[in-house]
Order: structure tokens, then sequence, then C-alpha cells
């Protein structure tokens, strides 16, 4: 089963972007998974392709309109599509690498970009969209999110970074993040790299990078330990 990535969004010409680069963008073309973005202005119904009003209750900006933002779920996302619905929103729960490897061993994705001040409420609830924030920040609009996302999933895809060990101790992979990386010269500016990493002891060198991975993530990330 393949992954198939749906984005709607005011901005289709922003996609693939960065995912069509690099590892990510060698295994969209050999078909490891799909990607389309679909123009929300399409379904709009009125001669100035409307997508937003003003917020009810008064307030500043605009507000996606969502008996539009339905017609462009159902069309690219029927009752019997089996993947996940996603607006990518400040207030949505944080993406974690747990969530993106549940994705990734799923079918795909349909991923709402917003923009504006937000999308209506009722369209969130009526086509049960899943609120995911890549962080405790505000976005212009959700595509660079949408980007954010789907690095994170599609990098796990098998095949597509091609050497699945480089991953097994990346950073949220065991609950720590990673240890230092070194590589030559031996020396940079006074700096050397740590001798046991060339002592050709495998047994000191996982003892000492788990070391590590501890040190880093009690200093950076203590709430990871809990």
């Amino acid at each position: 089963m393949m992954f198939s990535a749906d984005i709607i969004t005011l901005f289709p010409e922003l996609f693939p972007g960065p995912l069509g680069a690099s590892v990510l963008g060698r295994g969209l073309k050999d078909g490891l998974w799909q990607l389309r973005a679909t123009q929300l202005r399409d379904f709009a119904t009125d001669r100035h392709r409307t997508v937003d009003d003003t917020p009810s209750g008064g307030g500043a900006g605009m507000v996606l309109k969502p008996d539009i933002l339905a017609s462009a779920i159902d069309a690219i996302s029927p009752p019997h599509d089996p993947r996940p619905r996603i607006l990518m929103s400040p207030r949505g729960a944080p993406l974690t690498q747990q969530r993106a490897h549940d994705l990734a061993t799923g079918p795909g994705a349909v991923i709402v970009c917003g923009r504006f001040e937000g999308v209506d409420q009722r369209v969130i609830e009526a086509r049960q969209l899943e609120e995911i924030s890549i962080g405790d920040y505000v976005l212009a609009g959700g595509e660079v999110a949408a980007m954010v996302l789907l690095e994170a999933v599609v990098r796990l895809i098998p095949g597509v970074l091609g050497a699945l060990d480089s991953r097994d101790e990346e950073s949220f992979e065991n609950g720590l993040l990673e240890y230092p990386q070194y590589t030559r010269p031996q020396s940079f500016e006074g700096r050397d790299i740590p001798p046991v990493l060339t002592s050709g002891d495998h047994g000191r060198i996982a003892k000492w990078r788990h070391e590590q991975s501890l040190d880093l993530t009690r200093t950076r990330r203590p709430d990871l330990l809990k």
C-alpha cells in the first residue's frame, strides 16, 4: 500500500517544494509515495472564487468558509477513504515521532492548510479533522507546516532513506536526544574527536554514546525522561 498525500491549499504552486529534493524527491519520483496539491479556490461558487468571510461575532481577519472547504475535502476524500484528515493548526496536538511512524505505516493523509484567522469550527467537526501543530508559534499559513509533517513521515517509509539503520538512534526514536557526531579531520581548530570513538572498541563506543544521549536529554529536554 503506497502512502498517498493530498494537500488542500490556496498555494498549490508551493508543492512539492523541498519535498521534491534529495531522498524524499527521489522516493517521489520512484513511486514510493505520492503527492497531489489541490487549489481550494476551485471549489468556490462565485465568480470571485471567494473562500473566506468575516468572523462571526466580529474581530480581525477572515475565516475559511465551511461549505467551500467541505466540498474540497469531499471531492478528494470520499467516505470510504481510509486516510486521516489533518488540519495544520497551532492549537493542534504536537507532532511527535510516534505520530509520524503511525502515519508512515498507513495509506497516507489528506492535509488541509489553513490561512487567515483559521477555519470554521463546523467543518472541523463535520469532516473530523485531526488538528496537528508543529510548534508553539504561528505561521502565515499551513503549507510549511504540512511540508514539515510530510518530511517527518515520508523519510520513515521503507526504501526512502535507503539505510534503515541510519535512523535507529536518531533523536526521539528511543526516547532520547541523539548523541554528538564527529568525522575527519581528527583535529579541528584545536578540538579533537573523543578518543573513545577511534578506539575500535564497539562496546565502549555504544556505552559512551548512550551516556552522551542521556546527558543531552537531561540538559535540553528533561521532559522526555519523564
